[in-house]
């Protein structure tokens, strides 16, 4: 793993509170591109239905982001299927760059945690579910 991966999972599993942890990705002249690929791999893995990467979990991490939700990453993320949604976001301008990432990270907190917590309960082969 990667320095961004290893922090993205450390956060996920509460072993990082989010927001230090976002201060850490955001604050070291972060690479946006990198950051919303691995994020974008990590989503689209943990959310269990892969026909359409949608989920009851899913759902509620769009409507938990801790962000206002009038801003464009949750409106389109909220109004577009997820992988239309996704191609949206990496098109914005760059100054919605930090809001995206926070949207990700935490939808990725959330699904990632239902995942460990469900199909994952009982021990997975996910290397990273296994920071210390």
């Amino acid at each position: 793993m990667n320095q961004y991966e290893l922090l993205i999972n450390k956060i996920a599993q509460d072993k990082i509170d989010f927001d230090f942890g976002v201060q850490l990705l955001l604050d070291n002249n972060y690479s946006f591109e990198q950051l919303f690929k691995t994020l974008h791999f990590y989503i689209f893995n943990s959310i269990p239905n892969k026909t359409d990467y949608n989920s009851q979990v899913y759902q509620m991490a769009l409507h938990t982001i801790p962000l206002k939700p009038t801003y464009t990453p949750i409106v389109i993320l909220k109004s577009f299927p997820t992988k239309i949604a996704f191609n949206k976001l990496a098109s914005l301008p760059e100054n919605e760059n930090r809001k995206i990432i926070i949207s990700l990270l935490w939808i990725f907190k959330i699904t990632d945690t239902e995942r460990r917590n469900t199909e994952c309960r009982n021990g997975c082969g996910h290397f990273w579910h296994e920071l210390e």
